[in-house]
């Protein structure tokens, strides 16, 4: 899962784990997600399909807790069966799973420009409004796409009616519910082999003692409980999340792994402490080509934040970090890495969640000399000593050992430094015991 605002690596890692893994299961979002795997010359863009496709012996399922643009999934499948990878028989859909329907995606849309300088920086992808449904029990599920064809029909069309009195209300042009009854359709057909209610396949697998991956989206500061709200997400891409959005008991999870990136981005609005506004903002945008996956927009940077860093860690209960990017610090003269929070004259040790507290929190920064060699493509079994130092820097300040270091986005550009790092059990509850109240 994510430890910061998303946009972490995630699907490099995932596809990582992937390799010794029977089953890889995406527990919650929807579309609004965008994992970039690169293989060789070739890169694979995943927004709805996880990331654990490109392995032949590898069944992925789309779980419970997402919400899926049945539209958008057909040509990402087509997408993929294109470039030679085989999906029957190994993609599944959750019948739980929320349909998003053209009508959220208007509904996204009108939202955001109602808001005007105070919206969120969604994708538009209809996530936000496919939740309002499903929490509001108005929903479409994936089980009715299972329907008859003249029941699904009148239920879309009782929808669309609902909706397009809304829209309408709120100066959106409405839907034709014909088109949209047509489209859904000719979705539905190619993806009803897919439906199934999956958790008893990921039951049995637990209980035969196959390997199961749960991947996330966004990240841990984008939890609608446990995020800056309300610029977040509209799920819980959390440790507990996946249990929700897969149907696996939360006692099966036998390792959590954060993956954080080396600094710090986030799209969108929102506060962001260690933001970086002048040079070295910019220079690690530019080196690390943060423009997102999904939208193209430019993502916000800044330097590792191990106080929200700790406090993600302690929600998640995380094993073990993943370290991203961390090439892009190649360069940096000088590397900062924030320490702790002050507002006012208080020192804050945590991330707080109340949004306008931590708008006046200010960063307290160390700094470190940067190691200046490159550590993309070395051909060596170890990282720079400095680099090290910094990886090792990270462990002491947030209290948690870190066993993979990804520097590029090619699979094999990866230090497992987890041999030389033995598990420090204690060391988690030993530094957020000192955290102020």
């Amino acid at each position: 899962m994510g430890g910061q605002w998303g946009d972490e690596g995630k699907a490099k890692i995932i596809d990582h784990l992937a390799r010794s893994s029977e089953y890889v299961v995406r527990f919650q979002g929807g579309a609004n997600a965008g994992h970039t795997v690169v293989v060789g010359n070739d890169r694979f863009a995943f927004h709805l399909v996880p990331s654990g496709i490109l392995y032949p012996d590898v069944k992925c399922i789309l779980g419970g807790g997402m919400v899926i643009d049945p539209i958008a999934l057909v040509g990402e499948i087509e997408g993929i069966v294109s470039r030679g990878i085989e999906v029957s028989g190994r993609v599944f859909i959750s019948s739980q799973a929320h349909v998003v329907m053209p009508y959220h995606m208007l509904l996204d849309r009108g939202s955001e420009e109602k808001k005007g300088d105070e919206k969120i920086g969604t994708t538009q992808k209809g996530i936000s409004p496919a939740y309002v449904d499903k929490v509001a029990r108005d929903g479409v599920r994936m089980s009715d796409l299972c329907r008859r064809s003249s029941d699904l029909t009148e239920l879309l069309r009782q929808k669309i009616r609902t909706k397009n009195r809304t829209l309408k209300a709120i100066g959106i042009k409405p839907l034709s519910p014909k088109k949209v009854v047509e489209d859904v359709l000719a979705a539905r057909k190619k993806l009803l082999p897919l439906i199934e209610d999956t958790r008893p396949m990921l039951w049995e697998a637990l209980e035969s003692g196959r390997s199961i991956l749960c991947e996330g989206a966004q990240g841990t500061l984008l939890d609608v409980d446990h995020g800056t709200y309300p610029f977040v997400t509209s799920s819980s891409p959390t440790a507990g999340g996946a249990a929700i959005g897969t149907g696996l008991p939360p006692t099966s999870f036998g390792r959590v792994i954060g993956i954080f990136k080396a600094y710090c981005t986030r799209v969108g609005n929102g506060p962001f402490p260690s933001e970086d506004h002048g040079k070295a903002g910019n220079e690690l945008r530019r080196v690390g080509n943060e423009f997102g996956t999904t939208t193209g927009r430019p993502r916000r940077c800044g330097w590792f934040d191990t106080v929200a860093a700790r406090t993600v860690i302690k929600l998640n209960g995380i094993t073990e970090i993943a370290l991203t990017k961390l090439d892009v610090l190649d360069s940096f003269e000088s590397i900062r890495v924030c320490t702790s929070y002050k507002v006012g004259k208080k020192r804050l040790d945590y991330f707080p969640t109340d949004i306008g507290l931590l708008e006046r929190c200010r960063p307290h920064y160390e700094e470190f000399e940067g190691w200046r060699t490159e550590t993309a493509g070395r051909g060596t079994s170890s990282l720079p000593k400095r680099a090290m130092a910094y990886v090792r820097r990270l462990e002491e300040l947030v209290g948690c050992r870190v066993s993979l270091v990804s520097v590029g986005p090619e699979r094999g550009a990866m230090y497992d430094v987890s041999e030389d790092n033995p598990p420090q059990k204690d060391l988690v509850n030993n530094v957020l015991d000192k955290v102020s109240p």
